[in-house]
């Protein structure tokens, strides 16, 4: 069977652009039956999801789309809400539908959001280390506080290139891990989607975030929560704090990766997301 170049199956892959005020929505579908929306990462784009949409579009809708300075999506500046942009992505893509959304880091805080403030369209997460909009400031240990402090400084510096290999060294490798720990395809695809983000133009804030930190008890969909122990350790901390909060929700974690399972493991991850997907698809609300 052929493939694209996003590792999807060719012959059932469409792309389509989704409106959201000024904004055009990079918006990938594969395959046919309930929708399973991936978004993610605030350094990546639709293609750290590529492993789990191909394997996904076999039984169900698999649709991945580019944020807002991401990717393929193009935008004019304005104030926008991401939230509003998923609930368009939602309209176009989920035939009417309440969709499982899985979220990466600030994918997942949109994900989170989408389940507080519009549990209708939900029908279950599957959240890998997600920021929770309303959650307290990290608080770093001196060792990753140092790295922290390098990262301000090549920050001010405006250097690019020292930027995506820094963003790599703390979200793909992991603060505590080596620097490179990574390589190969992973380390090159996340050099390019952070790469594209990083020489966006300018597209303006995201006004719609509202705390939520709060309100998780609220959600009552099933939700999985993922994350990895070289991850922050703060993140970390917050996945667990998710399981405890959210009624019912399960903890994974993953050995041996970071912030980005997706790319580093994606056999386990697509396993993972997999079986949960399939457990809850058609599940009564």
């Amino acid at each position: 069977m052929k493939r694209d170049e996003t590792g999807m199956n060719h012959h059932r892959a469409s792309m389509q652009y989704v409106a959201s005020g000024r904004a055009s929505l990079a918006t990938e579908v594969a395959g046919d039956g309930p929708a399973v929306v991936f978004l993610h990462a605030n350094v990546c784009d639709r293609r750290m999801w590529r492993a789990q949409c191909d394997e996904l579009s076999a039984t169900h809708r698999a649709v991945g789309y580019d944020r807002r300075g991401f990717g393929e999506t193009r935008a004019e500046p304005e104030d926008f809400s991401a939230l509003a942009d998923l609930l368009a992505v939602l309209d176009a893509t989920a035939g009417g539908e309440p969709a499982i959304l899985v979220g990466c880091s600030l994918g997942g805080r949109i994900a989170l959001d989408a389940a507080v403030r519009h549990p209708s369209r939900v029908r279950a997460l599957v959240l890998i280390a997600p920021n929770v909009a309303g959650a307290p400031d990290p608080v770093y240990p001196a060792d990753i506080e140092t790295l922290m402090m390098r990262w301000k400084e090549i920050e001010a510096s405006g250097d690019l290139d020292r930027m995506n290999a820094m963003k790599a060294r703390l979200w793909l490798d992991g603060p505590r891990a080596a620097e490179g720990r990574v390589g190969g395809p992973a380390r090159d695809l996340f050099l390019d989607m952070n790469g594209i983000a990083l020489r966006s133009p300018p597209f303006g804030s995201d006004v719609d975030i509202r705390p939520f930190f709060n309100r998780l008890h609220e959600i009552a969909v099933p939700t999985l929560i993922i994350w990895g122990d070289l991850d922050f350790p703060y993140v970390q901390d917050r996945c667990r704090h998710l399981v405890a909060a959210i009624p019912g929700a399960e903890g994974h974690e993953v050995r041996d990766v970071a912030h980005l399972p997706s790319l580093e493991c994606p056999a386990e991850i697509t396993a993972l997301v997999a079986a949960f997907v399939q457990q809850h698809a058609g599940a009564d609300r």
